[in-house]
């Protein structure tokens, strides 16, 4: 049985982790564990189904419907990064105050980092190029 499917997007989701992690801290100059999660470079969502992509162009070519359904999952989940998660992110800031304003102690702070900017996003797209390609040129070739 053929793992390379299975395998490369948890690799990409492996290294990517790591990488925001270190990225996040070094912006905030301290460790940035409160960080970690949705949001931040590179987007770890771009990423993991941008190497798929990858795997499926270099093993069965750019003309295979795996491919085509592939590139369909890549763009609803990068725009779900780019354009819902940020408004769910506004109506967490929204909340908080509200909740601050009308001294509700008892309230738990929402996140309001939730989505991914367009740098965050191509920054997944290209580390997802290459572990895709990683992961093909180590295994599959």
């Amino acid at each position: 049985m053929d793992f390379t499917y299975l395998l490369t997007p948890f690799l990409t989701w492996l290294v990517v982790g790591p990488i925001k992690f270190l990225i996040n801290s070094a912006r905030q100059r301290r460790w940035a564990f409160n960080l970690v999660g949705n949001g931040g470079f590179p987007s770890n969502h771009s990423a993991t189904v941008t190497s798929m992509a990858t795997l499926i162009a270099l093993r069965e070519g750019i003309g295979h419907p795996a491919f085509g359904v592939a590139v369909t999952l890549c763009f609803i989940v990068m725009i779900d990064a780019n354009s819902l998660r940020q408004h769910v992110g506004r109506q967490a800031a929204a909340i908080n105050r509200l909740a601050a304003g009308a001294g509700n102690e008892g309230h738990r702070t929402l996140r309001e980092r939730m989505g991914h900017t367009l740098v965050e996003i191509g920054g997944g797209i290209v580390t997802g190029i290459l572990m895709g390609n990683l992961v093909y040129h180590l295994f599959v070739k």
